[in-house]
């Protein structure tokens, strides 16, 4: 089995600046991209997301409405790119979507036995409503989840060749309206702009940079 070098897929990638609008992602790999996103870690399982992906000139429009104004900057990346992926939280992780997840789970074959599955139930029952009600952060606690999902997409479009661009960048109501998200019980996170780099993009000539690892890390 071909073993991914993922110490060089670490150092030789970059945050795209300018995409080239006539290369666009196969089709194939954007089908791959899916099942990271679909299968992405979360904390007990939550899954608190949803994933808006616009391929079309129509759909990344959509987006780039949102990136108007004062984030005007990022307009160009969301109308160039092959695609741009909306990573979107639940508002809420409500008991109709924690019933979703374990009948999943059962389907696919989780648990040995009724009490295992009751036992998954009550593990991951307590953990929302400890953010929910006791540490009152549900809606950050989410957004980490989201967070997770967002940095397994950055590595699975490295490791296929495709530039990314990660953004905060865009006006949060403006998106959610026009992506009809509020009346789904979503809320839109952050943006990633996936395609291939033109000439312009001039972060892709600089070194990357980062704190040296004696700073980073202790070794116990």
């Amino acid at each position: 089995m071909q073993q991914i070098d993922i110490a060089r897929i670490a150092t030789t990638r970059h945050t795209c600046k300018a995409f080239d609008v006539t290369k666009k992602i196969d089709p194939a790999k954007i089908d791959a991209l899916r099942v990271v996103l679909q299968y992405a870690p979360s904390s007990v399982n939550s899954q608190p997301w949803h994933f808006v992906i616009a391929g079309s000139d129509e759909g990344r429009g959509k987006v780039a409405a949102a990136t108007q104004g004062g984030y005007a900057y990022n307009e160009p990346k969301v109308r160039d790119a092959s695609h741009v992926v909306v990573l979107c939280a639940r508002t809420d992780i409500d008991e109709a979507h924690l019933a979703a997840i374990l009948d999943q789970e059962d389907r696919d074959g989780r648990f040995v036995s009724a009490e295992a599955k009751a036992g998954q139930n009550n593990a991951r029952s307590f953990y929302v409503n400890l953010h929910r009600n006791e540490l009152k952060d549900v809606g950050i606690w989410i957004e980490k989840q989201v967070y997770l999902a967002l940095g397994t997409l950055l590595q699975g479009a490295a490791a296929l060749g495709i530039d990314a661009c990660p953004m905060e960048g865009f006006d949060q109501a403006r998106l959610d309206e026009v992506l009809g998200l509020k009346e789904r019980g979503l809320t839109s996170i952050v943006l990633v702009a996936l395609g291939y780099r033109s000439d312009a993009d001039f972060n892709a000539k600089l070194p990357k940079s980062r704190l040296p690892a004696e700073h980073l890390f202790t070794v116990l």
